[in-house]
């Protein structure tokens, strides 16, 4: 990396690197600057264990990294930054119903769907082509097209820096809510190692969501396998998202709002042609940030580099040069518009790094 001086590595085959003052513009899908004091690579389990000593990622400022999919750099990392780039995978134990399957925080999230889909399990299919690696997936409980990951995760593997050890979690530890999880609300805690899934070899598929069935249609599927859900969702993220290899983004900036019954209600009368959606449960409603603000008038909105995705309004993007900060300063004025004009306030998905919300 340009401008970056590195350390001797300290395992056999570079399986553990050490970097002062590292660039991170690579190391991030809206391909802002940033750079951090510290960048450890950890490229084996044994490498691993040896990071997990560093006195950088047990006590002190830590920021652990994968893709850099759903963050924002609005400024530096003043502490240490945590790679974990092992990528194996596989199948733990299995029978007739069920099989449980492991991966390591470093596992390319899509490569996975596409793994458990070629060997016959499924649940994942709703969530192919969401990018970031495995160690995300429970931070953000990702979701999409109907499906949250949390529903299939059996136990996360996560080092605890408080007591300095590993430990496993179950799903109920994890503690999943929309777009949330215990490691998310203890971001200064835990680093996800590696995530057991527990996938089911037959399971309801989910097609009414968001234009699946319509896009089988499209494919002239009539009887849908799994595979062909995440077929569908896959051309349907790639027509209505901006490529992040094609323009610097990090996906959906804002989440949907959750909001009682009857909020959604009056809302829905102010304003007809919001898209309302089931919550989390019954009492619950969720809303289309995206429409909320395209007809505030956001959607290809730009101001130099940083602008609002004209493919879909939920998306920021970055043009060629823009800062982390001017990224985010247009963010909160979008939200600001939107509060003003429908009354909803809205929240970012990405973790932001280097500034408040």
């Amino acid at each position: 990396m340009s401008g970056s001086r590195s350390s001797d590595s300290l395992a056999a085959g570079g399986d553990l690197r050490i970097t002062s003052n590292a660039a991170l513009d690579d190391r991030n899908t809206f391909r802002v600057a940033a750079r951090a004091a510290t960048l450890i690579e950890a490229c084996s389990a044994n490498a691993l264990r040896q990071a997990l000593d560093h006195p950088g990622v047990r006590s002190g400022p830590l920021l652990v990294l994968g893709e850099g999919s759903n963050l924002l750099f609005a400024g530096d990392v003043a502490g240490t930054v945590l790679a974990i780039e092992l990528a194996d995978v596989r199948i733990v134990a299995e029978d007739a119903d069920h099989a449980l399957v492991r991966a390591y925080a470093g596992a390319d999230w899509d490569a996975l769907v596409r793994w458990t889909l070629d060997r016959g399990l499924q649940g994942l299919e709703n969530l192919a082509l969401i990018p970031g690696t495995v160690g995300a997936a429970p931070i953000q409980n990702i979701g999409a097209y109907g499906g949250e990951v949390g529903e299939f995760i059996e136990s996360v593997e996560a080092f605890d820096r408080e007591g300095c050890t590993l430990r496993t979690l179950s799903a109920d530890d994890c503690a999943f809510g929309y777009r949330d999880s215990r490691f998310k609300r203890e971001p200064t805690r835990w680093i996800v190692t590696a995530v057991t899934f527990r996938l089911p070899r037959q399971h309801a598929l989910r097609l009414d969501y968001a234009g699946i069935r319509e896009e089988l249609a499209a494919m002239s599927v009539e009887q849908p396998t799994a595979r062909d859900v995440a077929d569908a969702v896959t051309r349907l993220r790639r027509r209505k998202l901006p490529d992040p290899c094609v323009i610097g983004n990090a996906g959906s900036f804002f989440k949907n709002p959750l909001v009682d019954a009857a909020t959604a209600d009056a809302l829905k009368s102010s304003h007809p042609s919001l898209p309302v959606f089931p919550g989390g449960d019954p009492a619950q409603r969720k809303l289309s940030a995206a429409w909320m603000i395209e007809s505030s008038g956001w959607k290809g909105h730009r101001e130099g580099d940083a602008g609002v995705s004209a493919q879909h309004a939920l998306v920021l993007v970055n043009h060629g040069h823009a800062t982390g900060a001017q990224l985010l300063d247009l963010a909160r004025r979008v939200a600001a518009s939107v509060h003003e004009r429908i009354g909803v306030q809205l929240e970012p998905e990405p973790r932001i790094i280097g500034a408040t919300w």
